[in-house]
């Protein structure tokens, strides 16, 4: 008779703890849904959408940098980018100036912008194609890299076609200035005694090398707006990844 009455007992416990084991487990399942989903949302930003929305924001970054220097002045009006002669050449510019040219060293240093901006247009097409060769592993370096790690990828990938694109153009709007032949004779001969670098000798590849300069500064500007302030961005998926970044 004891024996009859212990069964029961033992299944009721059993069906107890079995209920409690299950309320528990059911517990714990809830609690991770938040956190799988909170997991798998931050692997869907730093694979699929980090790399669409890096793309969106350096395209539109280089192409807001070639707007700004593609026009008129976009490089003469800019303190931070306008070409002047070279350091080592400012005194051979004020002997210039001293001597009754200073309308023909004025013009020197406006075509040298010229030039620069007119050049600066054909960066768009080398610059766009640098972002959709863009792999995954680019596009992770970017996102945990500096400040200026995408314009740092635009160097390395796009300096030597720009230099390319960009010399004719600069050759062809120097030719007709009267000082250019001027200045290559003043910076060889000042080359040749230590007194100008090499690179500065030849106004063509100056003017080209300043321009690619002035417009990776320019990209890099657009680079630190964007990293700064996500928010701000007109692309939802830069504002989402870019904001993830910063939080």
């Amino acid at each position: 008779m004891a024996m009859t009455i212990a069964a029961p007992a033992k299944a009721s416990r059993n069906l107890t703890v079995g209920i409690s084991l299950g309320l528990v487990l059911g517990s714990v399942a809830s609690l991770l849904t938040p956190y799988a989903a909170s997991v798998a949302g931050l692997a869907d930003i730093s694979n699929r959408d980090a790399v669409n929305g890096l793309k969106d924001a350096l395209t539109r970054g280089s192409q807001a940098a070639v707007a700004r220097l593609g026009v008129e002045d976009g490089f003469l009006k800019n303190n931070s980018v306008r070409i002047g002669l070279p350091p080592s050449l400012r005194s051979a510019e004020a002997v210039i100036r001293s001597i009754g040219m200073r309308t023909q060293a004025d013009e020197l240093v406006l075509r040298m912008n010229r030039a620069a901006e007119a050049a600066v247009p054909q960066a768009k097409t080398l610059l766009t194609g640098a972002v959709k060769k863009m792999s995954v592993q680019d596009a992770k370096g970017i996102l945990t890299g500096g400040d200026d790690a995408a314009t740092q990828y635009f160097k390395r990938t796009t300096s030597e076609p720009l230099a390319k694109q960009f010399q004719p153009i600069v050759k062809k709007a120097m030719e007709k200035v009267k000082l250019a032949e001027k200045y290559d004779e003043i910076a060889a001969s000042g080359a040749r005694f230590g007194l100008v670098k090499e690179e500065d000798a030849n106004l063509e590849d100056y003017v080209t090398r300043k321009t690619l300069d002035g417009l990776f500064v320019v990209i890099a500007e657009e680079e630190k707006k964007i990293r700064q302030n996500p928010a701000g961005a007109a692309s939802s998926i830069i504002r989402k990844v870019f904001g993830a970044l910063r939080n």
